[in-house]
């Protein structure tokens, strides 16, 4: 019972306070059992997995999997939603089509991972590491706060602002501080996506919508930006070095602050 009610308030916070939620370290012992340990081992994981059909994916709802060495396993179709998964190791696993919303992978470790066609909707991912990952078509409305993604591939991926749930915040994409260097973007949506002091070194923006995304302080230098919508888009002492295709960029003079922007 008290898991349970455990589980119950986690969801809340996530859903209730996804526009600030970073305020959720003050609520919640993340060094607790319940944010640090596993209930299952990594045989049990796999023969769940193994079970799964297309009607009766395998569910992990609620559980707590945080420390598990995952990697290298197919789990895609699986539900995990309200998981726990901080620290971890899910490195190369094949995850296409899972269901992640308001799970907690506080430092989980995803390099080389696919995620084709997941969904990660009020997730909290602080610092997780996705290099390499394949995140193509997939629906981000998470908390990447500090995360890595570099050469992550994110081709049509959607990160906008979801704009059926305003009374629940406005719930989006976080990349604060997050590493997208040489990764590609081409044709995502990142409309009011939060990108402050993110780094964009050399990252494929070919085709993407940053409308009314918040680029405040991001590095884009080197970036492709051809076809790339900056409508509404907060530029304020963004860095926009030698990038690529800046003739093609659209709405890029309907960007604000633009006067703020560098492009040393």
């Amino acid at each position: 019972m008290r898991i349970r009610l455990f589980a119950c308030a986690l969801l809340m916070l996530a859903a209730a306070m996804p526009a600030a939620s970073q305020d959720m370290r003050r609520y919640l012992d993340l060094s607790s059992p319940d944010m640090t340990s596993s209930e299952m081992t990594r045989d049990e994981v796999a023969g769940l997995a193994a079970k799964a059909t297309p009607g009766g994916p395998a569910d992990f709802t609620a559980k707590r999997l945080s420390g598990l060495d995952l990697s290298g396993l197919d789990l895609s179709g699986a539900v995990f939603r309200a998981a726990r998964l901080n620290k971890t190791n899910l490195s190369a696993a094949k995850l296409d089509g899972v269901i992640l919303d308001q799970a907690w992978m506080l430092n989980a470790d995803l390099k080389g991972a696919s995620l084709k066609h997941a969904h990660l909707f009020a997730a909290q991912m602080w610092d997780a590491k996705l290099d390499g990952a394949d995140l193509s078509d997939t629906r981000i409305a998470a908390d990447l706060t500090g995360a890595s993604l570099v050469g992550a591939k994110l081709t049509g991926a959607n990160l906008a602002a979801d704009m059926k749930n305003q009374s629940m915040g406005l719930i989006r994409a976080v990349l604060k501080s997050a590493r997208l260097d040489g990764a590609d973007l081409s044709n995502a949506d990142l409309s009011r996506a939060d990108l402050q002091f993110a780094s964009l070194l050399k990252t494929n923006l070919t085709g993407t919508s940053l409308r009314g995304a918040d680029l405040s302080g991001a590095d884009l230098s080197g970036a492709n930006i051809s076809g790339a919508d900056f409508a509404g888009a907060d530029v304020a002492s963004a860095r926009l070095a030698a990038p690529v295709g800046l003739d093609a960029a659209r709405n890029l003079d309907k960007a604000v602050n633009l006067d703020r922007l560098r492009r040393e």
